[in-house]
């Protein structure tokens, strides 16, 4: 066995990430260490991952019995995660994964050393075009210590979540606010310059706005397709 040490927190994210660069085997594994996760699920994940030859497979937690506070941020996020790139995976905030070690080792860098870690790795291995499955896992009560998710928790991984989809698809975040600015201008405008009362500033705004907006999203697409180029 060995064992990694960071002379300082560096966060969730940044240990997994040591712990991945560090693995030497085909596949590998990452689960929380709060005694949550039986170690026996990862034989059927790992059967999940030879028959359906899958390259990440998410350990399901199923119902969980957490604080409103808690199912309210995780369903926002789901939500936000539907609207900006089709999920398959139900349980993606998982920390109960098995990977394909030299996809997990290229993706690394692109992710958070914030809790965040869990839910941007399945959105990279997803968006690229990965094969990612679902496999019901057994959960077990918190053997120690306390849940540090928070409502900054929340904030940043909606943060991160955004970050990734504008590295891979700008235009998804993009292209939506440059119509809905540049329309919002039109509507307002056109009555005012019906009634000939010239053009309005509100109006000249929100088209201005729009076509900056557009012009934002291609540069954007240049600058992801040289950082994701990094990757490959």
């Amino acid at each position: 066995m060995t064992i990694l040490h960071h002379k300082v927190n560096r966060g969730y994210g940044s240990a997994i990430k040591t712990g991945i660069a560090h693995t030497d085997t085909e596949f590998v594994v990452t689960v929380d260490a709060d005694g949550q996760h039986q170690l026996a699920d990862i034989d059927a994940l790992y059967e999940v991952c030879i028959q359906e030859d899958a390259d990440m497979v998410v350990g399901n937690r199923g119902t969980q019995r957490s604080s409103l506070y808690r199912e309210i941020g995780k369903w926002l996020i789901r939500k936000l995660l539907l609207l900006l790139l089709p999920i398959p995976i139900h349980d993606v905030n998982s920390g109960m994964k098995l990977y394909r070690t030299q996809l997990a080792q290229r993706y690394a860098s692109l992710c958070p050393n914030s809790m965040a870690f869990s839910d941007v790795i399945t959105l990279i291995f997803i968006h690229d075009g990965h094969v990612v499955k679902e496999h019901p896992i057994t959960v077990r009560k918190r053997l120690a210590g306390e849940s540090t998710i928070t409502a900054r928790t929340a904030f940043d991984t909606v943060l991160e979540i955004i970050n990734i989809i504008v590295l891979f698809n700008p235009m998804r975040i993009f292209l939506p606010i440059s119509l809905v600015s540049f329309l919002a201008g039109v509507l307002w405008g056109l009555p005012i310059i019906l009634q000939g009362r010239g053009v309005s500033i509100g109006s000249m705004l929100g088209i201005t706005t729009g076509i900056i907006c557009f012009f934002l999203g291609l540069i954007s697409e240049q600058l992801s397709l040289i950082r994701k180029s990094k990757t490959d």
